[in-house]
């Protein structure tokens, strides 16, 4: 996908645009890559752009998942501590914490939620910031009586098993199978679960939470490098199994640098401390997992039980579903990439996607929850025609649109973009595809591969190429998804509707705006993104 390098010097958003400073300057920042070939945006384009990023009533304007934590909290001065706290999220919305970013934020506030670490995008960035704004929590000012009788309570509900992360289920792994052929650069799989045991269901849309297990050698080599025997008992359970089952062994928590700190003395106490608090000493704090820490600071063993209690929770993770209870009751299958990569000569592994790639076997049991989606759905009327952008495993929840239209004999048409590297070995689903088409359910089916030729061609590329006939769908009320990275592919979607809808709608760039604004308003642009 492009990355576009933004002009040193160019102002979109004029100062005289009813904007504070920090928006300003972000909005500038943002769509000077964008728009360094179109007109600058007015003010009130502007103030369009950002209601519709925020996604609410535009008062919560940093949400949105592109922008730094450092703008996002520079938006939020002066606003409440909820309403900080909020910035503070990775604003995906996407579940992983139990809540939106909206209420997760609510909930920290009202101190019904008194765990700071539950956003998984977020990570320690996150963590952090709630930490720091957490400490003034008492300092705020108490709820007048009459307010707090005017305050709607907010119930406590307990989910069902298998609908929330805090009251999983158990499901059996049932079967994987490479989605790439030989030559790709990547490693995607096709992945299935039986749900008939546990009898738990789901619409097309919602997502899947996996509670993972650390891989055993990596869990051999941290009790090695503690000096501790695996199977001293920590909480009940021997030290290999907390390792395995309990904890995260990926970027080391602040805590553990702090322990480190109050168990040594001299420079490396003090080297600890700075890494505690957020400084980078060495240049490496990006990078460093607990694996590394321990040998980072090879000199210092801590005792298996503080050690334990100074890593976080392990969480979950959370995957598009690509399939249709409706097709294949009983059955859900996920499009996950495989992460692998190296640093500093050490061979490091995503935990949840390895997992599932080589770390269960069929009839495996693991702990599982369907985490229902919010805003992301087929549209109620099944005769309304859908746009489905999603490169790469963004086809995940397309493919399970596709499905269930066709088990549920949806007559709306079907318009699939799709993309990735290279047409001959990463073609997702290209026999299913190619037959929904065949059979009339996929009425278009749009290509784009970035490594087939001299020139990078991308998903918005070929939207571009055939925006007319994108916009007719649109002006017969077509609904639009998006699905896959928030970053960047995401961005330059939007980028290029905005164009194709003022280019063959016949409108302003100030109207096109308005009009995708509109469109995502009345929930017919929906995004699953990441």
């Amino acid at each position: 996908m492009n990355q576009i390098t933004p002009p040193s010097k160019i102002e979109i958003i004029p100062s005289s645009a009813p904007f504070s400073e920090a928006q300003r300057s972000w909005l500038n920042g943002f769509f000077a890559g964008l728009l360094s070939d179109a007109t600058p945006l007015s003010a009130e384009q502007g103030a369009a752009v950002m209601q519709g990023a925020a996604g609410d009533d535009g008062e919560a304007p940093w949400h949105d998942q592109t922008m730094p934590m450092a703008d996002r909290m520079k938006l939020a001065e002066g606003r409440p501590l909820r309403r900080r706290m909020m910035a503070a999220m990775a604003q995906q919305d996407c579940g992983q914490c139990g809540y939106d970013c909206h209420n997760y934020s609510e909930a920290i506030a009202s101190k019904s939620e008194a765990r700071l670490n539950l956003c998984v995008p977020g990570g320690k960035e996150t963590a952090r910031m709630l930490k720091s704004l957490y400490e003034d929590i008492d300092k705020v000012p108490a709820v007048t009586s009459s307010a707090a009788a005017a305050a709607p309570a907010v119930p406590v509900v307990v989910a069902e098993p298998g609908r929330s992360r805090d009251n999983p289920i158990a499901a059996t792994f049932l079967s994987r199978r490479l989605l790439n052929k030989k030559g790709s650069e990547k490693e995607t799989w096709h992945i299935e679960f039986d749900l008939s045991g546990c009898g738990l269901d789901y619409v097309v849309g919602d997502s899947f939470g996996i509670f993972a297990r650390n891989d055993v050698g990596l869990v051999d080599q941290i009790i090695a490098l503690l000096g501790a025997s695996p199977t001293t008992k920590v909480n009940g359970k021997t030290l290999r199994e907390v390792l395995i089952d309990d904890v995260s062994l990926a970027p080391a928590p602040d805590s553990l640098f702090e322990l480190i700190s109050f168990i040594t003395g001299g420079a490396t106490r003090e080297k600890a401390r700075a890494l505690a608090q957020g400084e980078d000493p060495d240049g490496d704090a990006a990078t460093l997992d607990v694996m590394a820490v321990l040998q980072k600071f090879s000199g210092v063993r801590p005792h298996p039980e503080a050690f334990v209690e100074a890593l976080e929770p392990l969480q979950p993770r959370l995957y598009s579903i690509s399939s249709s209870h409706n097709a294949t009751p009983g059955k859900l299958s996920l499009t996950v990439d495989c992460v692998r990569y190296v640093i500093n000569k050490r061979r490091r592994l995503g935990l949840a996607s390895t997992f599932l790639a080589e770390r269960i076997n069929p009839g495996d049991e693991l702990k599982v929850y369907v985490q229902k989606a919010h805003g992301f759905a087929l549209p109620q009327d099944p005769k309304t025609p859908i746009i489905m952008i999603g490169p790469g495993t963004g086809v995940a929840p397309f493919r399970a649109f596709l499905l269930d239209r066709r088990a549920t004999g949806a007559p709306g048409k079907n318009w699939l973009f799709f993309g990735h590297q290279r047409s001959d070995c990463d073609f997702f689903y290209a026999d299913e595809l190619n037959a929904l088409k065949t059979s009339g359910l996929l009425t278009r089916l749009s290509l784009a591969w970035s490594r087939d030729g001299d020139k990078k061609f991308y998903v918005q590329d070929r939207m571009r190429e055939v925006g007319r006939e994108l916009w007719t769908w649109l002006a017969e009320g077509a609904s639009i998804y998006i699905c896959g990275d928030a970053k960047r592919m995401a961005k330059d979607v939007e980028r290029a509707l905005v164009d194709i809808v003022a280019q063959f709608g016949a409108r302003t760039t100030d109207e096109a705006v308005n009009f995708v604004g509109e469109l995502k308003k009345k929930g017919r642009f929906q995004q699953d993104v990441y």
